[in-house]
């Protein structure tokens, strides 16, 4: 082997013609044509196999290299381990996390949770086992208590004075042996039952573990201290406001920022002025504060005109163009909310829906950048439809709809008719290109129309195919909307509200739902694939606690459905939140919203990261009963045992 010829096998790009001539007599054997770009770490690798003979440097750099995309790999599979760790604990653990919580504050709020004392120059001891005690106490008996011999020690509850009350409902109870008789007299010591008889002798784990602290959160009436003109008013009375709420002991107040306020007069303006003077005041209280992006218009006047309407350019579009609202069989349009059919139709000067959305998002993001930093904002939700829920406007006071009517389907605007047609020319069916025509009006009851009775066309392959359709057109919606609030709000949490339409649940049909857009009938389950993409996107669920269900006059059930809901959610590994429908001023109404969001007796222990309270009005004016109010907030947080009676 010459020089020339080893140095040009060691250094392929040394010779700068070969890409253009004709490979030259080599004395080697056949290797391959060398290539400008040199293959590096695991292809290096696999092109070794075919080459000749290799010096012992080329054969080192071939294992560096190697060793090089190792280590990569390694450190991708641990920054994957850590992120999804980190993203756990802040959606479940409910720790008071910063927005940019780093490992160290991780295993900081870990240590403090299982009881040690951690000082923020990162000295970490524990100063005494906590004991239990309080309501929750108990004659538990110690590993270091002697253990009878006689009977099978894999059927002894073995419990450690050292854990901290959090961990109690982690005790680990063996399996049941079978082999132990119910007439051996061993059985008379406490230290022998089996498995299924000391859970007897300890009735839950619920009856000793401490009650899980749930933060509550206020809401702050919507035209209260922001007028129309994005200006702070009366801040003297918000300070008084805030000082009742501190007083109360509640963790942090939730703010609407409007959509027809912040972009009024002309697009790509906003004003954010009134709400940072707002969130200045809330500052200095040192409360949490979640933020509500609101798409939607808010309240009605006597003359019929919205007390926070959508943006005024909008609205001049409308004028122009009404199928940008939703529309109902009889053409009226729905001005609440934008249709869902414009998500992707440039049809707001040059943008569409999504973008439009995308812009508001993104501007109060970098507006109020130093409060995500210092984790003053601890949660953004995202309105996605009437009301700010994720639902159709189906059930508008304006058009006439009152309780218990099944509301109407608002499919009719121009786009949406455009998506339907599309729909069902795929389908090969085109004269289902159509909302149904049997399904009533707002106010009607199932079983006077053709479409939502027992077996009413509901169940027909039209009607499956249409609801399909239209629950789809929801789900899209949604998906749309939070792909991008996922890139406005990165490590921030997002929610989003889902309505209770809970009457006409115990019919075959649940009419009022399906018009809403949840195909729920009693053979389907409308809520999994609306679950499914909400996990994708890693939200939280927040679900409107209805009042209960008094009379029998709409069959309805506001507990059946908090049942498959919140079970169905919790079960795809959704975190849930609550927020109160009506506002509960009595004790038996406090004491139902928190069995529900601390069920006594689920065996998973789940309950809800947080619960919205909303008021009618300012506290100072006195409406709200503060003792029940105190005493509500401590349910919430665990300080008392809150006993339905």
């Amino acid at each position: 082997m010459n020089d020339d010829s080893l140095r040009q096998d060691l250094d392929p790009q040394s010779d700068q013609s070969s890409d253009y001539l004709p490979p030259q007599p080599h004395p080697l054997p056949s290797q391959p044509h060398p290539h400008p770009r040199r293959p590096r770490g695991f292809a290096a690798t696999a092109a070794a196999g075919s080459a000749g003979p290799i010096s012992p440097s080329t054969k080192g750099r071939r294992e560096r290299e190697k060793e090089k995309e190792r280590t990569k790999l390694r450190e991708r599979l641990r920054r994957s381990i850590t992120s999804r760790m980190l993203a756990g604990l802040r959606q479940y653990g409910n720790f008071p996390l910063p927005a940019r919580a780093d490992m160290n504050d991780v295993l900081a709020a870990l240590a403090r949770e299982a009881g040690w004392v951690v000082e923020p120059d990162g000295t970490t001891y524990r100063q005494s086992p906590p004991q239990i005690g309080g309501a929750y106490s108990m004659n538990l008996r110690s590993v270091e208590t002697p253990v009878s011999l006689e009977c099978h020690p894999q059927s002894v509850a073995r419990i450690d004075e050292s854990l901290s009350p959090a961990s109690l409902d982690s005790v680990v109870i063996a399996e049941k042996n079978d082999r132990f008789s119910s007439g051996s007299p061993a059985m008379n010591s406490v230290n022998c039952l089996e498995a299924d008889q000391l859970m007897q002798h300890i009735p839950s784990a619920t009856s000793f573990a401490p009650a899980p602290y749930v933060p509550l959160y206020v809401t702050l009436v919507a035209t209260g201290f922001v007028n129309n003109y994005c200006q702070l008013v009366d801040p003297d009375g918000l300070r008084q406001e805030l000082t009742h709420l501190q007083s109360l002991n509640v963790d942090g107040v939730v703010v609407d920022c409007w959509w027809g306020i912040v972009e009024c007069w002309s697009p790509h303006k906003y004003d954010w002025s009134g709400y940072r003077g707002l969130f200045n005041i809330v500052r200095e209280f040192k409360l949490k504060l979640q933020v509500v992006m609101a798409f939607h218009e808010y309240g009605r006047r006597e003359s019929g005109d919205a007390l926070i309407p959508l943006p005024k350019w909008i609205l001049d579009i409308g004028k122009e163009n009404q199928d940008i609202f939703f529309t109902d069989r009889e053409g009226r349009r729905n001005t609440e909310c934008l249709s869902w059919g414009v998500d992707k139709e440039r049809v707001l000067h040059g943008r569409t829906g999504v973008e439009v959305y995308f812009d508001l998002m993104r501007s109060f993001r970098t507006e109020f950048d130093d409060l995500f930093v210092e984790g003053l904002i601890s949660a953004v939700e995202i309105g996605l439809g009437a009301s700010g829920e994720l639902k159709y406007p189906s059930f508008s006071e304006r058009m006439g709809w009152r309780y218990p009517g099944v509301g109407e389907f608002q499919c009719y605007d121009r786009y949406l008719q455009q998506s339907l047609q599309k729909a069902a020319k795929l389908r090969g069916h085109s004269f289902w290109a159509r909302g149904p025509d049997n399904a009533g009006e707002y106010n009607s009851r199932p079983h006077e129309t053709g479409f939502f009775c027992e077996r009413g066309d509901y169940d027909s392959y039209y009607g499956r195919f249409f609801l399909h359709w239209y629950a789809k057109t929801l789900i899209d919606h949604a998906d749309n909307v939070l792909s991008l609030a996922s890139l406005a709000f990165d490590e921030t949490q997002v929610i989003v509200k889902v309505p209770s339409v809970y009457w006409w649940y115990k019919t075959p049909s649940h009419a009022a739902e399906l018009t809403s857009g949840y195909y729920n009938p009693k053979n389907q389950d409308g809520y999994s694939l609306v679950f499914e993409v909400l996990k994708k996107h890693s939200v939280t669920v927040k679900f409107v606690c209805s009042a209960p269900n008094d009379g029998d006059e709409a069959l309805g059930d506001p507990e059946g459905l908090s049942w498959q809901v919140l079970n169905l959610a919790w079960d795809r590994g959704l975190t849930v939140a609550g927020e109160n429908a009506l506002s509960c001023y009595d004790r038996e109404g406090c004491m139902r919203i928190v069995e529900l969001v601390k069920p006594r007796n689920d065996p998973d222990r789940h309950h809800f990261t947080f619960f919205v309270y909303q008021q009618p009005s300012p506290l100072v004016q006195g409406t709200v009963c503060f003792s029940e109010l105190d005493f509500f907030i401590k349910c919430m947080h665990g300080d008392v045992a809150g006993n339905l009676v």
